[in-house]
């Protein structure tokens, strides 16, 4: 293995200038009083508004919470990403360099972009060490960092790295790659910050720039399922999230056809979210539960078309038209939070900030200078959220928050790039940089003390921590230890946190030989979370997928019935139709979520499962659910029952749009285009308006038959002075149409 050795004394440059800059502050903001912290930035000039010492007087905290800094410039620069170990020391990626070729005024640091470690030594609250622990060209503007023990994972495109920490003393001695080649170099939209999740695995995603995953010597690499992870729509396109083992083997795609997601998070019982930016100023900002095997819908799945592409039932605005939610296939998003630059989340599962924040989101968006959490709760088999801000800026529009990561005594720290505009790449102020950190009002101090990890009780202890890097460590020694360490999980797993329970539950299920019997004692569980868990814990070890999901076939709970769809994915088992023709029975016609989790469950097998299901309901699929199966389908034998659906003369075409967008997700066959042309063939009392919607679904080089010709004539009458009008002229190049066309402004095709 290659590696490079990096020992210098540069760590200690300038440390004793960085410790009296820290002195002086401290006792400057000393020596403030309650009336001048309170007052504001209403009596301060401009320059004086963006002094460390003034850092928090722009900012708005919730009533029950307080803000302080915790580090400032020289010490740091333009933080892009951070994580906290478990000694509650702060790693931060910096991004000095950050676009220099569109940035020209500011001068180039030639030795490279930086990560420091920030240090409270004496447990006031205000860091007072720095050490670099790794300072090179090739980690300009990284944007993702994970403390993993002695080893530090860094995302900066085009490649991934791995530091390592052989002596401890916190400078980098080892140098490897885990994926490399893979583009986005000098873009925001590429590889971003790696999770250890409660599973033992990690977690990433990279945004629309990178268009495939290759191993540390550039080669493409597959999924687990043996398919090139290439971004060309062959299955999957744009923005993608993944979870692999901790040395890259093994990895899984988890959705697709996102924009640029800047971070994925894990909640304890293996439920992942992220946000995910929209072309800018389209006010289309999101925040997603992404459902494993999902598409997101940035591009046209077929096509690979932008959202601004006329299409067929598309949606009334642009924010929602921006994700195609309209489309069958596409997963519903959870929360749309408008225009914004988001950038780092995490699930809080400390006990230190108020309740109404424990087991709920936290994420920072840049763009509108604010620190929210969502409060999330069910939705049918998916999620909905309300907003809960923590930090906003209306005194200091400069407050750019890149990232929030927890401290291991459960505070709350949040990175602030601080620059006076965010997006399009530019950077007005390159010297400054912020990391805050929030509290319970009163709260005092900032210990943290070691984990004991040299007895697995101290180490189910240390599993309980909210804390990432505290977690990796206790899971790493609890894993290693194998069925010694049931009896101390076992207790962890019957106490009254369901999420602590859920952490037990991952490690009691990789116990080898056992680890099957934990997951069907919790498939019994009375908390739907637990069941939940025990069926994502059961996939991972390889159980009986059916055995597993037969258990909860009927399922009092729709999201445990959600996760018994989706373990059907990419299982081709002779009985996996039957079961999935089951739980598609249950499908109310109201749960969007379900629908789609139905859909990502059959995909590759749709003639099977579709089928199987259609014989299931006696062919008795004209019902509101059955239509949106229909609808949502992508076999043979449903594209015939959408023409009947749309035929219905008691149906309103203009109302049942949806199902001629649904032509669109078939090949252009002679199956699709008998089926089509047989509409062109109805008596509908709106037959015209049906021709005309038919007539853009067909492929335009099908034969002008008499049939066509009619249709055209029909269709032009009925849409006349609408956009499809247009549309119908464009697609069949109608010439005798273009001064019509000019009439009403349109340009010639």
């Amino acid at each position: 293995m290659r590696f490079i050795i990096f020992k210098s004394s540069r760590a200690i440059t300038g440390i004793v200038a960085l410790l009296f800059t820290a002195a002086c502050w401290i006792l400057f903001t000393g020596c403030q009083s309650d009336a001048q912290k309170k007052e504001g930035q209403g009596t301060l000039s401009e320059a004086e508004k963006h002094l460390p010492e003034n850092a928090t007087r722009g900012l708005k905290i919730a009533d029950d919470l307080q803000i302080s800094l915790f580090a400032h410039e020289p010490m740091l620069v333009n933080p892009t990403n951070m994580d906290i170990d478990e000694k509650g020391r702060v790693w931060v990626c910096e991004g000095y360099n950050y676009r220099y070729s569109l940035n020209p005024d500011n001068p180039y640091k030639k030795e490279g972009d930086r990560i420091v470690i920030l240090e409270d030594t004496d447990g006031d609250g205000v860091a007072d060490k720095q050490t670099v622990f790794y300072q090179g060209e090739d980690i300009n503007s990284a944007l993702g960092i994970a403390v993993l023990g002695n080893k530090v994972v860094v995302s900066r495109s085009p490649d991934v790295f791995i530091f390592t920490d052989e002596d401890h003393d916190g400078i980098a001695d080892r140098k490897d790659t885990l994926f490399s080649d893979v583009g986005g170099t000098e873009n925001d939209h590429g590889m971003h910050a790696f999770n250890f999740g409660p599973d033992g695995k990690l977690y990433f995603n990279f945004g629309n720039q990178i268009k495939e995953l290759k191993d540390k010597h550039g080669r493409t690499l597959k999924d687990i399922r043996g398919k090139e992870i290439i971004a060309n729509g062959h299955p999957w396109r744009q923005g993608m999230i993944f979870r692999c083992d901790p040395d890259g083997n093994n990895i899984e795609v988890l959705g697709n056809n996102f924009r640029n997601p800047y971070e994925v998070t894990e909640d304890s019982f293996g439920t992942l979210w992220q946000s995910d930016n929209d072309d800018d100023g389209n006010r289309g900002v999101r925040i997603n539960y992404v459902m494993p095997g999902g598409n997101y819908g940035f591009k046209d799945e077929i096509t690979g078309a932008a959202w601004r592409e006329r299409r067929i039932n598309q949606e009334d605005s642009i924010p929602y038209r921006h994700w195609h939610l309209n489309d069958p296939g596409v997963v519903p998003n959870m929360l749309q939070t408008g225009g914004g630059s988001p950038t780092g989340i995490l699930v809080y599962e400390g006990a230190l900030l108020p309740e109404r924040f424990r087991g709920q989101l936290i994420h920072s968006d840049a763009g509108p200078n604010i620190v929210r959490s969502y409060a999330v709760s069910p939705d049918g088999a998916g999620y909905s959220a309300t907003i809960n801000n923590i930090v906003e800026a209306p005194g200091d529009n400069w407050f750019r928050p890149s990232d929030v990561c927890v401290a291991p005594d459960g505070s709350l720290f949040i990175s602030d790039w601080y620059d006076p505009g965010v997006g399009g790449h530019q950077v007005k102020d390159f010297a400054k940089g912020r990391i805050f950190r929030v509290t319970p009002k009163k709260y005092k101090g900032y210990k943290t003390p070691a984990p004991d990890l040299s007895t697995i009780e101290g180490a189910v202890k240390a599993l309980q921590s909210p804390n990432r890097s505290t977690v990796y460590l206790a899971w790493q020694k609890i894993h290693s230890a194998g069925e010694a360490a049931a009896p101390e999980l076992e207790k962890l797993y019957a106490a009254e946190n369901p999420r602590f329970r859920a952490r037990a539950l991952w490690l009691l299920s990789k116990i080898p030989n056992k680890g099957i019997h934990y997951v069907q004692e919790a498939l019994n569980d009375k908390d739907p979370d637990i069941r939940i868990t025990a069926i994502r814990a059961g996939l991972q070890i390889k159980a009986d997928t059916l055995a597993l999901i037969k258990t909860r076939l009927h399922d009092e709970n729709i999201q445990v019935k959600r996760e018994a769809v989706l373990a059907l994915h990419n299982n081709s088992s002779e009985e996996a139709a039957a079961v999935w023709a089951q739980l598609a029975q249950q499908y109310d016609g109201n749960d969007r979520w379900y629908l789609e989790a139905l859909g990502i469950a059959a995909e590759g097998q749709w003639d099977r499962f579709f089928n199987t299901w259609l014989q299931s309901v006696n062919n008795k699929w004209d019902t509101p659910a059955g239509k949106d199966i229909v609808w949502r389908a992508r076999a043979s034998a449903s594209l015939p029952l959408l023409a009947k659906i749309i035929s219905d003369p008691a149906a309103d075409p203009h109302q049942n749009l949806k199902f001629f967008r649904a032509f669109d997700f078939y090949p252009h066959d002679n199956n699709k285009g008998k089926v089509l042309l047989s509409l062109l063939e109805g008596h509908h009392p709106q037959q015209g308006y049906i021709d005309a919607l038919t007539l853009l679904l067909l492929d335009a080089s099908t034969p002008r038959t008499a049939t066509i010709k009619n249709a055209i004539q029909n269709g032009l009458k009925s849409v006349a002075q609408t956009p499809l009008y247009i549309d119908l002229v464009r697609k069949y190049r109608l010439k005798d149409q273009y001064s019509e066309l000019l009439k009403h402004g349109a340009t010639r095709p």
